[in-house]
């Protein structure tokens, strides 16, 4: 029954049995407490570095300007 609605049905009724009832509650806080907002969230500079060395970093071939004779 692995993978179908009654299979989930039967696995949270043995984990509500062996763990608690309020087990997803406390795995649930458990993911929130985990969570941070880092990265370029927390650092705008940090993030417009980021991008100036993405940006002239190019992988288009330079264009030029002179026509061929």
């Amino acid at each position: 029954m692995a993978g179908t609605k009654a299979g989930g049905m039967k696995a949270a009724a043995t984990n509500k049995a062996k763990h608690g009832s309020d087990f997803y509650s406390k795995i649930g806080a458990k993911g929130g407490r985990a969570g941070h907002t880092g990265g370029f969230a927390a650092n705008p500079d940090l993030a417009r570095i980021a991008g100036r060395k993405g940006g002239l970093i190019s992988r288009r071939t330079k264009k030029t300007t002179e026509k061929a004779a």
